[in-house]
């Protein structure tokens, strides 16, 4: 670590340029389809684009409510029933409607990518790795094969933020740089507005490393510390608390109000992997999918089990740990720290009888009990991996190097011998990255990225509150995507949380068009009632477009596969939350 490290700004250029590229190429052809396709699936990604329209919407329009986002109408910080990517706020400031949100979520999606990339890089640079070496550490973190199976979770697969925030205060601490420290702190206060699902973790790993510094410090006889490092650590500290403080109010009050929303034993259980979770790789990784399809088909929820870290990843991390590249403190940190984190990862079983190490955390540890899926902390582990990782390829680099010199070669020759060593890392990191994602410009094993569902219907010119039937998980997301046109308020709405009141509408609007079913849409203050007959078919309502409304106050059009029933409002519908519906608020 006193070794000088100097990054230049053509280092920095090539870097940026790299990561972009290697982020567009390995994740081909979604460049080509930016307003039309979207990865892996049309889940989760459909809603997370609704998620960052919103974000850029709010912060516009609504600044003083943003939580209250326009889906679960009427209930109450709506926004903060998932994690709700508040980092990418300001891109949603440009553009408007579905096709615009899409575009924008394939552009933050390879942005993520080259992000992860290019902050591990930084990080293994920082750590005293040559550029060959941290390039193999940043494809290693990025294109490590679990991180395929999350290219629906937007808030899982943007870790970038992470590597960067430990490089960057790393420099600045090294260089008594305070600018560079409160940077750090910036970027991970950044990171934690992503999301909640990497940002507890994150505030923990920052709190250890806080922690070993003040022992070592101690342990050193309390040197005098630099003024400006200390006032810019709390500088810094006090950006990354105001953050999570401010940013974790809605989702208490969430908490309060909506009983779905606890992450209960038994259902992080349902998310626990076990030991076997790091044998199973992605079904799309066309190396190791079918190898591991006997194990992946023998569990359920797929996504939240897939760990496996990479064969040539994990071959590189053991040659790291014993070499001497890495300082020893950063090795055994880096190697305590990956099986620690791999440990916590599984999960728990609640009624095996042994005490698991997340049991532990989510006992002891505030913010433990929010997390649903344990698998997600491998995110922490994969990027102590690749550092490793780059550790050993810096030995192989290193080896290679000494045993040209150490011959009977000129120095040029032995220059030549350096750089095509430096060239061999390169391939390497290619290899990684193709051990993880697949073979680019691959037609055979290409990744998902189905086309994005549209609609003909302007959800803007219909009044609100609005619902839309059927109201499948599946449905919901869409027309979360739709509503991204003026953003109406309606009863869907996806999230991880259930929302008591939201379902049981579902449910008394099953007879849906009658004239009891109206009368109570039109008592709780719903304006427009959606049938989209094309998604119809096997549910409640396949035959409701046939039924009778003569006689309800209301008016039945049709605009191509949709039937839209617009409902005459009432004295009472006038859109103040029903009881049971969670908006009543505890004196706080």
């Amino acid at each position: 670590m006193s070794r000088r490290i100097e990054i230049t700004r053509r280092e920095l250029l090539l870097l940026v340029i790299g990561a972009i590229a290697i982020a567009v190429v390995m994740n081909w052809p979604l460049v080509l389809h930016l307003k039309t396709d979207i990865p892996k699936d049309t889940g989760d990604p459909l809603v997370q684009s609704w998620e960052v329209a919103w974000d850029g919407h709010a912060l516009l329009h609504q600044p003083l409510h943003f939580f209250q986002s326009n889906q679960f109408w009427p209930l109450h910080d709506t926004l903060a029933f998932s994690d709700a990517l508040l980092g990418y706020a300001p891109a949603g400031i440009f553009g408007s409607g579905p096709v615009d949100a899409v575009l924008r979520y394939n552009l933050l999606f390879l942005f993520a990518y080259a992000l992860a990339f290019a902050g591990a890089y930084l990080l293994a640079r920082e750590l005293g790795l040559g550029p060959a070496a941290s390039t193999v550490a940043g494809a290693a973190f990025a294109f490590a094969p679990l991180r395929l199976e999350h290219d629906g979770h937007m808030h899982v697969i943007s870790s970038g933020g992470i590597p960067l925030a430990l490089a960057l205060g790393l420099r600045g601490y090294r260089l008594a740089k305070p600018g560079f420290v409160v940077a750090g702190f910036c970027v991970a206060a950044w990171q934690l507005s992503l999301g909640f699902t990497l940002g507890i973790p994150l505030t923990y790993l920052l709190a250890t490393l806080g922690l070993i510094a003040a022992v070592v410090w101690w342990r050193r006889g309390r040197p005098p510390l630099p003024r400006r490092l200390v006032v810019a650590t709390l500088i810094g500290g006090l950006i990354f608390g105001a953050t999570a403080l401010l940013t974790a109010r809605p989702y208490l009050r969430v908490l309060d109000d909506q009983p779905n929303a606890r992450r209960t034993p038994d259902l992080i259980q349902e998310y626990s992997g076990g030991p076997k979770a790091y044998l199973i790789a992605p079904d799309e990784n066309t190396i190791w999918g079918d190898a591991t399809a006997g194990i992946r088909n023998s569990v359920s929820h797929i996504p939240e089990k897939t760990l496996f870290p990479g064969l040539l990843t994990l071959v590189l991390a053991i040659v790291g740990v014993t070499s001497g590249v890495l300082p020893r403190g950063v090795r055994i940190g880096l190697g305590v720290g990956v099986l620690v984190v791999s440990a916590l990862a599984l999960g728990f079983q609640v009624k095996d009888g042994f005490l698991w190490p997340y049991r532990i955390a989510y006992d002891l540890f505030p913010g433990f009990q929010g997390i649903r899926t344990p698998g997600r902390l491998v995110s922490f582990s994969s990027l102590g991996l690749a550092l490793l990782a780059g550790g050993g390829a810096e030995a192989a680099r290193r080896r290679l190097t000494d045993q040209a010199r150490g011959g009977r070669t000129t120095v040029a020759l032995a220059a030549s011998h350096a750089r095509v060593a430096a060239s061999l890392l390169f391939v390497l990191a290619l290899a990684i990255a193709i051990e993880g994602r697949g073979l680019p410009f691959d037609p055979v094993g290409e990744q998902a990225q189905p086309p994005v569902p549209r609609t003909d219907i302007a959800f803007a010119s219909l009044p609100a509150p609005q619902l839309h039937l059927p109201a499948s998980p599946e449905d919901n997301r869409r027309y979360l995507l739709w509503s991204t046109d003026g953003f109406p308020k309606m009863i869907n709405g996806r999230s991880s949380v259930d929302p008591v009141f939201t379902f049981s509408v579902f449910r008394r609007v099953r007879p849906f068009p009658d004239r009891a079913t109206v009368r109570y849409l039109r008592k709780i203050g719903v304006r427009t009632v959606v049938l989209h007959t094309g998604r119809a078919a096997h549910t409640f309502w396949a035959h409701a477009a046939a039924k009778p409304v003569r006689g309800l106050p209301l008016t039945r059009t049709r605009r191509g596969y949709d039937v839209i029933y617009e409902l005459s409002p009432t004295a009472t519908g006038t859109g103040a939350a029903p009881p049971g519906a969670g908006a009543s608020r505890r004196p706080r």
